[in-house]
């Protein structure tokens, strides 16, 4: 396909996810279905079109003055990938292209975006959002925004119960792997351009191996603030497809007892593949409909809540989903979220640890959870992030986002991580 096409179906696709209400991975899919004639290449350049446009979606609205999916995409064409216009104009002319461009289109793509003073805007999030990022954030909520809409990298979590660090980066040199932040296990490998195709690092003989799982810094450093030790009793009961329980099996070695959980069976269900090329042995699940089963184990050192969330953290990697959040569908989160805290202190030994995490920034979903949790359960209490840091991981502490000096905060604007929010709490 032509450029011209590209732009087209990008519109398309935008079109009908507005329409039907769906994510973008579903409608790129079924338009894929439907035009078999677009290559590997054609579909790579339209995904990432779509997402790029819905990565601005409020900041290119405004400066085109529509928020149509058309001026979406010639926006994105112009301003993130950096298309000259006597080419985007070309494009758009050609067989199959959307048409051609107006005077006002032209004049529009030939002036600079410039801030509009509104921190949803230019931090491109949800209007509707804007007093919990001004609470958390205060006058940084659009810088914070405006990072959690960049391109993502992919990060890669080591396996130590298979190699080391040293040894992947120099398996993936060719990918231009190198050491990634805050968590001594993390290797990077920097997002391509627009228009090149992502690595598939999951094809490679390194992973077939188990030497490494995809997993970003942030939520590495979640599972390295456990503190989880050989020896010890862990239990990770929101463990879905298995990312922090493999990153527990290493922290323990293979060595102590490790119970995977998760209330959904479908997420739970990759878990199984995953163990087996990790090389971790000593995981026992326990399947979603046998939840009372945990009630009636051994008391646990350790018990990881990586808590159902907004996924607001996360939507540098999933765009679409941050105009999909409603306020009814954050309530539910919240209310999901208190009743598995509420799950997971039953299970926590006197003297052991409940780590509660979330991939959100949203202070609802974080510090003030947090809070009402301990006031509801007086055995508990904080352990700052900043003793547990130095007792489980190597180097100073980061300093929160959030301003906090006992619970963390991680986001791509001050970490360049994923955003994440990480609680360590302590039985009496």
């Amino acid at each position: 396909m032509r450029m011209g096409g590209r732009i087209a179906a990008a519109i398309e696709v935008l079109a009908g996810m507005h329409k039907q209400h769906r994510p973008a991975a579903e409608v790129l899919k079924d338009w894929g279905k439907a035009h078999r004639f677009a290559g590997s290449g054609d579909r790579h350049a339209i995904g990432t079109l779509v997402y790029d446009s819905l990565r601005k979606r409020n900041s290119q609205s405004r400066h085109m003055q529509s928020e149509a999916p058309r001026a979406q995409v010639l926006a994105t064409l112009r301003f993130q990938w950096g298309k000259d216009l006597p080419l985007i104009a070309a494009a758009v002319e050609e067989d199959h292209g959307p048409g051609k461009l107006t005077e006002a289109e032209t004049a529009l793509l030939d002036t600079p975006v410039t801030l509009s003073g509104d921190a949803w805007i230019d931090g491109d999030f949800p209007e509707w959002l804007a007093p919990s990022f001004a609470k958390v954030f205060g006058t940084r909520a659009a810088e914070q925004g405006a990072a959690l809409s960049a391109r993502a990298p992919i990060d890669l979590r080591t396996n130590t119960l298979k190699t080391d660090r040293a040894a992947l980066l120099e398996a993936l040199a060719r990918f231009g792997a190198r050491p990634g932040p805050l968590s001594p296990l993390c290797v990077r490998i920097d997002p391509p351009g627009p228009e090149t195709k992502n690595t598939n690092v999951e094809a490679e003989t390194p992973h077939g191996l188990g030497w490494f799982e995809v997993q970003d810094a942030a939520s590495q450093v979640a599972a390295l603030l456990s503190g989880a030790k050989p020896g010890e009793s862990v239990a990770d009961i929101c463990a879905g497809a298995g990312g922090k329980t493999l990153a527990l099996a290493a922290l323990i070695n293979n060595e102590g007892r490790l119970i995977a959980h998760d209330s959904d069976r479908h997420r739970l269900r990759p878990i199984f593949e995953r163990l087996q090329r990790a090389g971790a042995a000593n995981v026992e699940i326990i399947p979603a409909e046998e939840s009372r089963k945990l009630e009636r184990l051994p008391k646990f050192d350790c018990v990881l809540i990586d808590a159902p969330c907004s996924g607001s953290g996360s939507w540098r990697r999933k765009p679409d989903a941050k105009w999909r959040l409603g306020e009814k569908q954050l309530l539910q989160r919240i209310r999901d979220q208190k009743q598995v805290l509420d799950v997971g202190a039953k299970l926590v030994a006197p003297g052991g640890r409940l780590i509660y995490i979330t991939c959100s920034v949203l202070p609802k979903e974080n510090i003030d959870q947090v809070q009402a949790f301990c006031a509801a359960n007086p055995g508990f209490r904080i352990r700052p992030y900043t003793e547990q840091w130095r007792n489980s991981i190597d180097g100073q502490p980061p300093i929160s986002a959030n301003g906090s000096s006992d619970t963390l905060l991680l986001t791509p604007a001050d970490h360049d991580t994923d955003g994440f929010f990480i609680a360590i709490l302590e039985k009496i």
